[in-house]
């Protein structure tokens, strides 16, 4: 919801657009869309002035004119959106290009304005648009988080109840993690790399023979001794890892992609120890003739 009170920064060096933007939010209680709540305007003539301000003070809006005396174009957006992540950004222009807008919205513009036409009700549904916009990207990756929360939970709670043969304890060996870290972060590294690889298989239709670099990693854990729980450790960390700095899509593709490596990945460190212990049978039979033999 939209607060009462709505704190707009106004990045504008031309001062009759700045007078009118200040006039039309002055009088928005004539306007339907702005009922119950006041505008109140701080306006800013350059982007160094701008991004001063910014981290000074924070804001529900920024107005930005991509035309100023200090920057121009969509250098302007970028910079602003650098330092103001979360606050909505609408851009003002008065170029007719729209592959320029397209871009804008690319580069995460919350919405346009155009100066030629500029009036009361298109400025207080830019403002409320971009505002809401916000909100509903925030509440998405909140429940994004909470999603990826409960996922690496439950991942773990499976390999701490994975009951099989397989397994560290059988080995007596400690988790690779613990018993040997910079060995453990160059696999999770290397894992890391394979998400990255199927992302980009996915974005541009390529193989990078990803299930060939599983089998070669689950080869390396299995002469580890590695355990279900040394995949899922490798797992979230590099999942945790990818998603630190990645937007709300790219940290959802990820997680996407892991679930399906993740167990490829334990179906090849099960398949390494079948045909390890199927090797250890037939010594051991090969083996007990002769010993009956010689008695």
């Amino acid at each position: 919801m939209i607060s009462d009170l709505c704190t707009i920064l106004l990045v504008e060096d031309n001062p009759v657009n700045a007078t009118l933007i200040k006039k039309l939010l002055s009088t928005s209680t004539k306007s339907s869309l702005a009922e119950g709540i006041s505008f109140e305007v701080t306006w800013i003539e350059t982007l160094t002035q701008a991004l001063e301000k910014i981290n000074q003070q924070n804001f529900d809006v920024i107005l930005l004119d991509l035309m100023l005396p200090d920057s121009s174009g969509l250098g302007s957006l970028i910079k602003v959106k650098e330092n103001a992540p979360q606050t909505p950004v609408i851009i003002q222009t008065g170029s007719e290009d729209e592959t320029l807008i397209v871009k804008s919205f690319q580069l995460g513009a919350d919405g346009y304005l155009k100066k030629q036409n500029l009036d009361r009700n298109l400025l207080i549904y830019a403002i409320r648009s971009g505002i809401e916009k916000q909100l509903y990207l925030a509440n998405l990756q909140k429940s994004q988080l909470e999603q990826q929360q409960q996922e690496f939970q439950s991942l773990e709670e499976f390999a701490n109840g994975v009951k099989t043969n397989v397994t560290a304890r059988m080995f007596g060996s400690q988790s690779i993690k613990d018993g040997l870290p910079d060995i453990f972060l160059e696999m999770v590294q290397e894992y890391g790399n394979y998400l990255d690889l199927a992302l980009d298989e996915r974005a541009y239709k390529v193989s990078h023979n990803i299930s060939d670099k599983l089998r070669t990693l689950s080869e390396k854990l299995g002469f580890l001794k590695a355990s279900p729980r040394d995949i899922i450790d490798i797992h979230t960390f590099a999942l945790k890892k990818k998603n630190e700095n990645a937007t709300l899509a790219k940290a959802q593709a990820y997680v996407g992609e892991g679930r399906l490596m993740v167990l490829e990945l334990m179906g090849y460190l099960t398949s390494y120890y079948r045909k390890y212990y199927i090797g250890l049978s037939n010594m051991n039979m090969n083996h007990n003739p002769r010993q009956s033999n010689h008695l």
